[in-house]
């Protein structure tokens, strides 16, 4: 059972636990400091803004009547699992592909606990040039999209050849 941890990709989970203790406190620490709307300045670039996303990434489907919580729960679940396996079918050799996997399980599960503890993905990180502000993020979507970059960096950097090849 060990040889599992130390010979796979499951070996990572590590960064997954850190991605989700990093989410949590700091959605903690909004909860805790702010109100709802609030926004504070930080940078002439950066604002801590509080809002609830009941939808996805940019607030996708976040007006759908309340059944959208459940099918991106349900996908949160299905994504996560699939990532367990893939992280168990990894090679030893392997080290950015299973970063990235653990990096997206560890955002996934981050909004999956908001999702089912609140209803709704808890985002504060408002990034803005002028007047034209990002969609307000998490360190969760932070872990996502940097995991989604590492899975692209692989696939060019092996091109399409299995590493253990």
């Amino acid at each position: 059972m060990l040889d599992m941890f130390k010979n796979t990709g499951l070996r990572f989970l590590w960064l997954s636990i850190v991605v989700i203790l990093l989410d949590q406190v700091t959605k903690l620490a909004v909860l805790d400091a702010m109100q709802l709307y609030q926004s504070i300045p930080l940078m002439p670039f950066f604002n801590l803004t509080y809002v609830h996303n009941y939808g996805a990434a940019f607030s996708f489907l976040s007006n759908a009547g309340g059944w959208q919580r459940w099918f991106f729960t349900a996908i949160a679940v299905t994504v996560s699992l699939l990532i367990l396996h893939w992280l168990r079918q990894s090679k030893k050799t392997q080290v950015m592909l299973p970063c990235a996997f653990a990096l997206i399980l560890g955002g996934a599960l981050g909004n999956l606990i908001d999702r089912l503890v609140h209803g709704y993905v808890v985002d504060f990180l408002d990034f803005y040039v002028g007047n034209w502000h990002w969609p307000a993020f998490n360190i969760a979507d932070s872990a996502i999209c940097v995991g989604a970059a590492l899975l692209i960096v692989d696939a060019f950097r092996n091109n399409g050849v299995k590493s253990d090849e």
